[in-house]
């Protein structure tokens, strides 16, 4: 087992209303003597689909010690619901764009000779997980030439981190792509106006997440996308390098040439 997000359900909180359970086509969540439960890690992909439902807000991700998810294992759970069980787990995995999760999902029903149900009616990319509810922004004011310590939100999108991007999201056409390491938002007083104006962001952590997740979903939006240039900024600290390695080989699998800058923030938060 390792380390992953998982749903976490508060029993205290929990009244076994039920709700969450059609939004968790996986059939990882059962009412269990008045309570919901999550009957089993291999079933929960930790995407949170469940959690919007939720009247009493019982339910959270959360990182733990779980066994890994079974994309294969899932499916044949999930076919024995039908059809629209089917679809509504692939828009699931689609909306979050998860192709780690779609392609072997698609493998499924092809080996078993189920028919693929076409998604085209479901082109939103909101499937309802609150935290990737799509938005394009505007920045609160100019902030191309904001002086130092100016609190303005140069924000154009959300959401920003790099599990809960979608690759056709459609802020990143004709975009000059960011990719910013966590701390970087931490330390640099003067993040919005240095770097993040007239960019889209694409936030993580080279040390403590899954850098072959960020590599494929980070190639996928490149890729899937004109992006006029890729900006990765990093602190200087060692561990931080990672994103560049990984920027340069989401580059190099889209198979696009891309212009390709490299900032690097101290940890004193300065532009270096």
């Amino acid at each position: 087992m390792a380390k992953r997000q998982i749903i976490n359900i508060d029993l205290d909180k929990c009244t076994g209303c039920g709700l969450c359970i059609p939004d968790c086509p996986e059939g990882a969540l059962q009412i269990i003597d008045g309570k919901a439960h999550l009957i089993s890690d291999i079933f929960c992909d930790g995407l949170g689909a469940c959690i919007g439902t939720c009247p009493e807000g019982a339910i959270e991700t959360i990182e733990r010690e779980a066994e890994e998810y079974s994309e294969r294992l899932t499916m044949e759970n999930i076919i024995k619901a039908g059809p629209n069980v089917i679809k509504a787990h692939l828009k699931h995995l689609n909306d979050h764009g998860q192709t780690k999760y779609f392609n072997p999902a698609i493998e499924v029903l092809l080996e078993k000779k189920i028919p693929v149900p076409s998604l085209e009616d479901n082109e939103n990319v909101d499937c309802g997980c609150p935290g990737t509810t799509m938005q394009v922004t505007e920045p609160t004011k100019e902030v191309a030439d904001a002086p130092a310590g100016d609190n303005s939100s140069a924000l154009r999108q959300w959401p920003v981190q790099i599990h809960l991007l979608h690759p056709k999201a459609p802020f990143f056409e004709n975009s000059h792509l960011l990719i910013l390491a966590d701390c970087v938002a931490a330390a640099n007083p003067n993040l919005h106006s240095q770097l993040i104006h007239g960019k889209t962001i694409a936030m993580g952590c080279p040390k403590l997440d899954d850098t072959g997740a960020y590599i494929e979903k980070l190639s996928e939006i490149i890729k899937q996308n004109k992006i006029k240039s890729v900006t990765v900024a990093t602190m200087e600290v060692p561990c931080c390098g990672g994103m560049i390695r990984v920027a340069e080989e989401a580059i190099r699998l889209s198979g696009k040439d891309v212009p390709f800058i490299k900032e690097m923030i101290s940890i004193r938060g300065e532009l270096m």
